[in-house]
Order: structure tokens, then sequence, then C-alpha cells
């Protein structure tokens, strides 16, 4: 009986303690209700609205109709037109499009082609009956995303045409650039890239001024002239060496076993990378600031990864999510390094032709900089 009641003491201790720890209770609540919303509300295999281009050589009626037929399936989304395929290539490189719809001068010709030869006509070579009557140059390093429009590749054009067509001639023909083998590996590697380094940087710098302070330290610091930004700066520098350690050795071994070579500049990679390990640990010193022990630290942690991880399109496409879903991946640093080393290491991007990306994540280290320093002046009042 006696042991009972101490058990009974221990748990309502428990309790009282859990109850007076909001952000533990917080927690209890916040993570299974975003996992619910983000498993059920955000991620989404079945890809629609892939913003794609076109470019259209014949520019008549005709092709105007196929751009509306394409669109009524709502796997693609048309949001900008080219003048030649070369400026579509270097949107899909940028990653501003997906894919473009390349439509021949002869588009109308290639659907007379494309019906069945009968009602006493003579047979079509098989050059002519081969012939599809589009292209998709897609990028084939998002292999959902490939898919997704490889789907496209036997559409019908009923409504375009005055008979059946011929079904032994696909509809469209689809060129996939960067990965034509479809590999998981050359899309995985990159993406690996980012999922560890926000993992790692967050955690490393999240529990930096809790430990201090853990450890008696925070004394020390308030009687040295060391500034708050100064502290900061300090705190992040050591661990941008490890960030870039580790940057090497996942790419190295993606190289040496899954044979994915780096096809775009290891500056320009550098330079990413550097800006994406700044922005992770600022974020981490951020939360460092708000957690008054290691305990919340974790759990403040594991409160942004889920989300970063999830919506940053490396498991999932970016372009499949809601966009509600693509606002809150939007605000967090791995979505835009998802984008910028996808590209370098892909498809050989400069990253100033994705400065967008590049810009966010410097004002997203700066700013974090400023409310780390603010917070820690504050903790020290």
């Amino acid at each position: 009986m006696s042991s009972l009641l101490r058990i009974v003491a221990i748990f309502s201790k428990e309790l009282i303690q859990l109850r007076r720890d909001k952000m533990t209770f917080g927690m209890v609540v916040m993570i299974p209700l975003i996992q619910l919303m983000l498993f059920g509300y955000a991620i989404n295999t079945n890809i629609r609205h892939i913003p794609v281009g076109v470019v259209d050589y014949s520019n008549t009626g005709l092709s105007r109709v196929l751009i509306q037929t394409i669109s009524a399936t709502q796997v693609v989304k048309f949001t900008a037109r080219y003048g030649d395929v070369q400026q579509a290539e270097a949107a899909i490189a940028s990653a501003d499009i997906r894919a473009v719809l390349v439509i021949p001068a002869d588009v109308s010709q290639r659907l007379v082609r494309h019906q069945t030869v009968g009602f006493g006509s003579p047979p079509a070579s098989d050059e002519e009956t081969s012939r599809p009557v589009a292209q998709w140059i897609v990028d084939g390093s998002d292999t959902m995303i490939a898919g997704a429009i490889k789907s496209l590749r036997a559409m019908p054009l009923a409504e375009l045409l005055s008979k059946p067509a011929n079904r032994q001639t696909p509809t469209f023909e689809v060129a996939l650039l960067y990965n034509p083998e479809q590999r998981t590996a050359v899309n995985v590697v990159p993406g690996l890239v980012a999922v560890i380094l926000t993992m790692t940087m967050i955690m490393f710098t999240s529990a930096a001024i809790v430990r201090e302070r853990e450890r008696g330290n925070m004394e020390m610091l308030i009687t040295t002239p060391v500034r708050s930004i100064e502290l900061m700066i300090g705190k992040i520098i050591p661990y941008m060496f490890i960030g870039v350690l580790q940057v090497g050795i996942i790419l190295g071994l993606g190289k040496l076993v899954f044979n994915v070579p780096v096809a775009g500049s290891l500056w320009q990679l550098a330079a990413a990378t550097l800006l994406f390990i700044s922005a992770s640990l600022t974020l981490g010193l951020v939360i460092s600031t708000f957690a008054k022990n290691q305990l919340q630290t974790m759990q403040m942690t594991l409160f942004i990864l889920l989300p970063s991880i999830l919506l940053s399109g490396f498991m999932f496409p970016y372009d499949g999510m809601p966009e509600a879903a693509q606002y809150i991946a939007e605000a967090l640093p791995a979505t835009h390094y998802m984008r910028l080393i996808r590209g370098v290491v892909l498809r050989d991007v400069e990253i100033i032709n994705m400065t967008f990306d590049v810009y966010w994540l410097a004002l997203f280290t700066l700013a974090g900089l400023t409310v780390a320093s603010l917070r820690f002046r504050k903790s020290l009042d």
C-alpha cells in the first residue's frame, strides 16, 4: 500500500511539472497536429498544376485549342510562353518551369496523320504515321514530376480529331533532361544534403545558449566585453566547417557509390551551401534564445524539422502541394537550398540565375542573427 502511495505521489509531481512546463505541453499537442496536417493536407502524391511553358511555332487556332485541351487535364498549368526551345530549356534549368511543350509549325498536318488511315485514302509512310503531334521537354531530375508528364504521352485528342487516333503512335514525344534514365538516386542524393544539413546545423546551435546557461558559463560571458552579435557569429563559425565536411562526404559517396556527378561549378555549390548553413545555424540560435533547457530545444527543433523536411520538396514535389503549404515552405531555408543544390549539381545552373533563393537565404541569415542578438541581450537584462 505504501508503495502504491509513493507511485501516486511521483505521478502527481510529474503532472504538476508537465502543467507548469507550457512548452512541453504545447509540443505534446502541436507535434501530432502538425503531422496530421502535413500528411493529410499538404502532402499530395497526386500531382496537379505543374508549372510548364510552351513554345508554339505554329501559333494557330489549332495550337491554342491543343494547349487548352492539355490544360483541361489539370496535370499541368501553362505559366509562360517562349520564343524558342533554348529560352525554354534555360527556364527549366533555373527551375522557373518544370517542362515545356514544343508545338511544331506543321501541327495541323501531324494531327491529320495521327488519325487512323481509312476511307479509301492511300496509306501513309511509316515515318509519317510515327510522328507525334508535339514534344514535351521535361526536367527529369524529379522522377515524380517526370512521371506525371509522361502520363500525357498517350493523351487522347478526340476533340481535335474527326476520326479515331492511330493508337500505335504516341500523341506526344517526351524528352527527359538531366536524368534520362530516371534513376531515383540522382534526385535523392543532392536533396539528402539539404536534409542532413537542416537536421545537424539546427540541432548543433539550438542548444548553444542553453548549454552555456546550464554549465554556469553565462555569468562569465556577461562580464566579458563580447557583444551579443559577436557571440552569435562566433557560435556559428565552427559549425560551418562541419557542414562543409558533411556536404563533401555525401556528394563524394554519391559519386562513388551511386554515380551521381556534380554537373555545376564547385564554387557555385560552395556559395549556395555556405548561405544555407549560415541560415540554418542562425535559426538554431534563435531557438536557443527562446528555450529554457535542452529538452525544450529538442522539442522546438523537432517542431521545425518536420515541415522543413516534408515541405522542402525532398520527398514530395513542391508543385503538388496546396498553395497554403507552399507559403509555409517558402518561409523555410531548406526549400530554397533544395532548389539551389539540385540546380547546381544536376542542371549546372549558376546561382545568379536563382537570385530569389539566394536573397532569401541571405536575408534569413541577417534576420536570424539580429533576432538572436536582441533576444540574448534581453535575457541578460
